[in-house]
């Protein structure tokens, strides 16, 4: 028997049973669309953990002071210092695109009627593209701002809202800040929303670090900002960033050098695991859908058993029974598989046509959906195709 004539009889014994087919090969269609949204689904979440998380800075390094050891006490001189900063400027000019202070320090102003407790920044002109800080009205901090010490001052975005109605209204506001009058001069938000885990909160004012240091009794910078070149040279930026640090204090003041890489890492491996487990879980549905088509199959095969023996009769051989058969069960199979890899693409777009929402789609999930479809019918469809192609024709043709 040609592969035709066998493709040709299967599809014939499909349409004689027309809900018998659908029900089987839904099956099929559950398990591929499944393993497909299953992937889409893990490659959509680890894009956006990764978004997030490079959002608060790419390739950044953030240093702060640790302790001064077991038996040392703690002196205002162990603490990072501004001059600590530029020597980072100046020593890794070329492997940084930017380095960073920040002070913070806390001051009572009116807001909405009563005196509330409002955070104060201070930092420099740098701290807006390490930092991924986004402008929503007017301007950050230049270097005139911080050399000149001007008394000038950003507000959050909420902070601005809450104050003045507005963040376009609060520009050129005057804000009270430890008895001097500072201009608002723009209005800020994070790109990414840290929910007040750095150190901007919902009531942040962000003023020249210059200014701020009259108003501190220690100057500490906590954290010291970083931001890298190139991904690959973090690392061994991060240790120079350790060993510069260190090298202007006291020995036994300790520090803390840290990056995004270790966090970066996690998520791609929490992503990597997660996709294997919904992968396997989806895998198992697949294999129930295999062991339903067996199923039917075989009873198939005993339904048919007179045509079978019929066949065997008039000189059919068992092989040619052996590739029917197989062939019925590898084109439902297949044919759930195609309508599942259709539903498995399908959501994902609808979604991304209606919400704006970027999502990914594996090209290599649905191969291997595919593929896995016609593993599928090929090993679950042997069984009943081997049984009938070993039948007795004198018992086929005496069954009942």
């Amino acid at each position: 028997m040609f592969l035709g004539e066998a493709l040709r009889f299967s599809a014939q014994a499909l349409r004689a049973n027309p809900v018998r087919s659908l029900l089987t090969g839904l099956g099929m269609v559950i398990g591929t669309a499944s393993v497909i949204l299953v992937v889409t689904i893990s490659l959509t979440s680890r894009d956006y953990i990764l978004e997030q998380v490079e959002g608060i800075g790419s390739n950044i390094i953030f240093a702060y002071y640790a302790s001064g050891g077991p038996d040392v006490a703690v002196a205002d001189a162990d603490y990072i210092k501004m001059s600590d900063v530029e020597a980072i400027r100046q020593e890794l000019g070329a492997d940084i695109v930017a380095a960073t202070g920040v002070m913070s320090n806390f001051d009572r102003m009116p807001i909405g009627g009563k005196e509330q407790d409002v955070k104060v920044i201070g930092t420099d002109q740098d701290y807006q593209p390490v930092r991924n800080i986004v402008i929503s009205s007017g301007r950050f901090l230049d270097e005139g701002d911080v050399t000149l010490r001007g008394r000038v001052a950003l507000l959050t975005d909420k902070l601005a809202e809450r104050m003045y109605g507005s963040r376009a209204s609060a520009l050129g506001q005057v804000v009270k800040l430890y008895g001097l009058q500072f201009t608002a001069i723009g209005t800020f938000h994070e790109k990414v929303e840290t929910f007040g885990q750095s150190e901007v909160e919902r009531d942040t004012i962000l003023i020249p670090i210059t200014v701020l240091r009259y108003f501190t009794p220690v100057e500490r910078i906590d954290p010291l900002y970083v931001q890298v070149r190139s991904p690959v040279e973090v690392d061994r930026v991060a240790l120079r960033v350790q060993e510069i640090v260190e090298g202007r204090h006291r020995p036994g003041a300790r520090y803390r050098v840290d990056t995004l890489t270790a966090i970066l890492n996690a998520a791609k491996n929490i992503s990597l695991i997660l996709s294997f487990v919904l992968v396997l879980v989806s895998a198992i549905t697949l294999v129930i859908s295999g062991i339903g088509i067996m199923n039917i199959m075989l009873v198939t095969v005993t339904e048919r058993t007179r045509e079978i023996g019929v066949r065997l009769a008039v000189g059919a051989s068992p092989r040619e029974i052996l590739v029917q058969f197989l062939t019925e069960a590898i084109l439902v199979s297949l044919s759930g598989g195609l309508l599942g890899i259709l539903v498995g693409v399908a959501i994902p777009l609808s979604v991304q046509l209606f919400a704006d929402i970027k999502i990914p789609i594996s090209p290599v999930a649905i191969v291997v959906a595919f593929g896995v479809s016609c593993l599928v019918g090929l090993i679950f469809g042997i069984l009943p195709a081997n049984r009938a192609a070993h039948l007795n024709p004198t018992e086929a043709l005496r069954y009942e």
